[in-house]
């Protein structure tokens, strides 16, 4: 089943994992860029981290694009959008 054929509840659910995981994972490249915890390049950490936040966003975005759908889910979708947006810029000027 194409991810295009999904209900809107479960593309927000994913763009929720998606997201989370990259924005925990980017948190977890800056502080140990800052702290050094660990003696290891954290580029490749923070750019899956950034991609992860991207497809989050992108999944978003597909839910928003469907029609006939429900306000709320509409909303949800709009403030996963913004979230998600905020936190990949964030990111994008902590490089």
């Amino acid at each position: 089943m194409k991810w295009t054929e999904q209900p809107p509840k479960i593309l927000l659910q994913r763009s929720f994992l998606f997201g989370i995981t990259g924005i925990v994972l980017c948190v977890l490249s800056l502080l140990n860029t800052y702290f050094m915890f660990l003696e290891a390049p954290m580029g490749p950490l923070n750019g899956v981290g950034m991609a992860l936040q991207l497809v989050g966003l992108s999944l978003a975005v597909l839910v928003i694009r469907k029609r006939k759908l429900a306000p709320e889910i509409k909303e949800r979708a709009q403030k996963m959008i913004l979230i998600l947006a905020v936190g990949l810029l964030f990111f994008i000027l902590t490089l």
